[in-house]
C-alpha cells in the first residue's frame, strides 16, 4: 500500500505540473478526438487520446524526456544507456538528440530493420545503437551491465518516478482537454503510463473509473494484482509488443494497485480487429499496443453505456509488413477463417465432390497443400477456408460431417497450429 497516499498524491501532481512545462518544448499537447462510430457502437461518448501524433508517434517521449531532462550534468557528461526494441528507444533517441546528450541504445539481435532505421533517425549522431542478444531480457542484461561498468546513467522504460511523472502529462491534458470523464480505458505494459495518468485522475477527477488494458497473452500486471507482489510471467506472446512484458515494475504495480477500479485482458485477435477497423474506417495507423483501449471497450459495453470515455490510442509505429499476419489474426478470432486436415479418399473425383458438394456457395479455399501418398487409402490435405459470416461456420461443418469426411480442425490445437500454420 501507499503510505499517507493523499500527500504523494498531491506532491506527484505538483511533480506532473512541472513536468508538463519541461515537456513543452519537444511534446505535442496531442488531440482528444471524439469518435463517432464507437460512439454510436458502444451508446455513449467515446474520445481518443491520440499519442499516435505524437513526435515520435507514442507517448514514450514523455516519460524518457522527463528523465533525461532531470540528470545532472555530472550524469549528463557520462551518457546514458537503454534497452528497447521500439518506443521507448525512439523516445530516448530524440531525447539524446534534443538535449545534446550522448546515448547508447541497445536493441534485440533479431530486431525488424524498419525499428532500428525509426531510432536512427530520431537520435542521429546523437546515439550509438548496439545490436544483442535473441530476447529483450537477453537484450536489456547487457545495457545494464554497460551502464554500471562505465557509470552511466540506465534510463528504465517504465519504473521510476521521473517516467512516471513524464506519462502522467497525458492525464493532466486529458482533464484540460475535457473535464469530466466517467471512464478511462489505459493500456498497461509495465505500468509507467497507467500509474502516472492514474494517480492524476485520483486526485483531481477522483469520480472516473480507471480500466486498465493488458494483453491476454502477456497478463503480468493481472498476475501480480492476484500475488500482491509483480511476480515473473515466464511464457507471455509477444506479438503486443509495446505492452509485452514478463514482470511489471515494483513502483508501477504499487501505484496501479491503488488507482486501478478493474483491469481486462484483450485478445490480440480482438487487437488486430480494432486496428484493422481504425486503419479502414479512419485512415489511423495504430500499433497492436496502441489499440489495447479501444479494444477493451467490448468487455464494458453494458456499463460505459450512456457515458463518457477516453481512451487512450498510445502508440502508432506499426510495421506495414505486420499486415498481413494482422489480418490473419483478426479473421481467426472473428470466427472467418479455418484451417484443417483433411484426409481425402485417393480416388478421381475426391477433390472435385468436396468443392462441389461441401463448400457453400461463399466458402472460399485460401490455402491447399496435398500429398498423394502411394498405396494409401487416404491422402492429408492442409485446406485453409474463409466464410463470409461466422454463422457460415456451423453449416460447413455439418455438411463435412454428411459426407463423412475424416478431418481434424487445427485452429485450436495450439502447438500444431503454430507449427503448420
Amino acid at each position: 500500500m501507499i503510505h499517507n497516499y493523499m500527500d504523494v498524491a498531491e506532491k506527484y501532481a505538483v511533480d506532473v505540473v512541472a513536468a508538463g512545462k519541461t515537456l513543452e518544448k519537444v511534446v505535442l499537447k496531442t488531440p482528444l478526438q471524439y469518435h463517432k462510430r464507437l460512439s454510436e457502437n458502444y451508446q455513449c461518448e467515446v474520445y481518443l487520446k491520440r499519442e499516435d501524433l505524437q513526435v515520435v508517434r507514442s507517448y514514450k517521449i514523455r516519460g524518457a524526456y522527463n528523465f533525461i531532462s532531470n540528470l545532472s550534468e555530472t550524469e549528463r557528461n557520462r551518457g546514458i544507456v537503454c534497452a528497447s526494441a521500439g518506443n521507448h528507444a525512439q523516445g530516448v533517441a530524440f531525447s539524446c538528440r534534443q538535449l545534446g546528450i550522448s546515448g547508447t541504445i541497445y536493441m534485440p539481435a533479431i530486431t525488424p530493420r524498419q525499428k532500428i532505421n525509426q531510432v536512427k533517425m530520431f537520435g542521429g549522431d546523437s546515439i550509438e545503437i548496439v545490436l544483442v542478444g535473441d530476447s529483450f531480457d537477453a537484450c536489456q542484461e547487457h545495457a545494464m551491465q554497460h551502464a554500471r561498468l562505465l557509470e552511466k546513467v540506465f534510463v528504465p522504460p517504465f519504473d521510476h518516478e521521473k517516467i512516471i511523472e513524464g506519462q502522467g502529462s497525458v492525464a493532466q491534458e486529458i482533464l484540460e482537454q475535457l473535464p469530466d470523464v466517467d471512464y478511462l480505458f489505459v493500456p498497461i505494459g509495465g505500468g509507467g503510463l497507467c500509474a502516472g495518468m492514474g494517480l492524476f485522475f485520483r486526485l483531481f477527477s477522483p469520480q472516473t473509473h480507471i480500466i486498465g488494458a493488458e494483453p491476454q497473452g502477456a497478463p503480468s500486471m493481472t498476475e501480480a494484482l492476484r500475488a500482491g507482489r509483480p511476480v515473473t510471467v515466464e511464457k507471455i506472446q509477444r506479438f503486443v509488443d509495446g505492452a509485452a512484458v514478463k514482470k511489471v515494475g515494483r513502483l508501477t504495480f504499487n501505484i496501479c494497485r491503488e488507482v486501478l477500479n478493474d483491469i481486462v485482458l484483450v485478445h490480440e485477435g480482438k487487437v488486430c480487429s480494432v486496428i484493422l477497423q481504425l486503419y479502414n474506417e479512419d485512415a489511423i495507423v495504430a500499433e497492436p499496443a496502441g489499440v489495447l483501449s479501444i479494444a477493451a471497450l467490448e468487455q464494458y459495453s453494458e456499463r460505459i453505456r450512456g457515458k463518457r470515455v477516453v481512451c487512450v490510442l498510445s502508440g502508432g509505429n506499426n510495421d506495414i509488413d505486420r499486415m498481413q499476419e494482422i489480418k490473419e489474426r483478426s479473421l481467426l478470432y472473428e470466427g472467418l477463417k479455418h484451417y484443417f486436415i483433411i484426409r481425402f479418399a485417393q480416388r478421381p473425383g475426391a477433390l472435385k465432390e468436396f468443392v462441389n458438394n461441401v463448400l457453400g456457395p461463399t466458402d472460399d479455399i485460401v490455402r491447399f497443400e496435398f500429398i498423394q501418398k502411394h498405396n494409401k487409402e487416404t491422402g492429408p490435405a492442409l485446406v485453409g477456408i474463409e466464410v463470409k459470416s461466422k454463422n457460415d461456420f456451423s453449416s460447413l461443418i455439418d455438411r463435412m460431417n454428411n459426407h463423412q469426411l475424416n478431418y481434424t480442425l487445427i485452429n485450436q490445437h495450439e502447438n500444431l497450429f503454430e507449427y503448420i500454420i
